[in-house]
């Protein structure tokens, strides 16, 4: 946790948000073995090596997906309006990329669209497949939608 706040403090990094805690789990067994050799044989420039590694590694994989994530919203910049025929486009995009598990209450508040348009909007994308409907609304429960292709460039691990 430290070395976010670290590389935040030294201005390198924006914000605080540097995480290597995944690296270190997919490579358990040398993060302990490096460990053990820095108490047992005082081996710090092992521990170092094996540490740059893993800030390179993440450092990389966090610019490509900063790379997918700015491509998706340019994309979305063509697709949305052809799906909507709308004048929220911008809105909506917006309110997708900042939240894209959501209640249309919730885009509806977050984006600021009024709500027969925020629905039209919302029957749109889900057509044209932008969106996908995780649950479907019954009663008091609300639909929840997906926007899935911003999903899966968060959850993808290059480890």
């Amino acid at each position: 946790m430290l070395v976010p706040i670290i590389l935040y403090d030294k201005q390198i990094l924006s914000t605080p948000m540097f995480y290597i805690s995944a690296y270190l789990e997919q490579h358990r067994d040398e993060y302990y073995r490096r460990l053990l050799a820095v108490s047992r044989d005082n081996d710090w420039n092992g521990w170092i090596a094996f540490f740059l590694q893993a800030l390179i590694e993440q450092a990389t994989e966090n610019n490509q997906k900063a790379t997918a994530i700015i491509g998706l919203y340019e994309a979305m910049k063509k697709e949305v309006p052809e799906a909507t025929h709308s004048q929220y486009t911008i809105p909506a995009i917006d309110t997708l990329f900042s939240r894209p598990i959501f209640k249309s209450a919730d885009f509806i508040a977050e984006s600021g669209i009024p709500k027969p348009s925020a629905h039209r909007v919302l029957k749109g994308l889900t057509g044209k497949g932008i969106l996908t409907v995780s649950r479907e609304g019954k009663g008091k429960s609300p639909t929840i939608y997906r926007f899935s292709r911003l999903i899966a460039i968060t959850e993808t691990s290059n480890w």
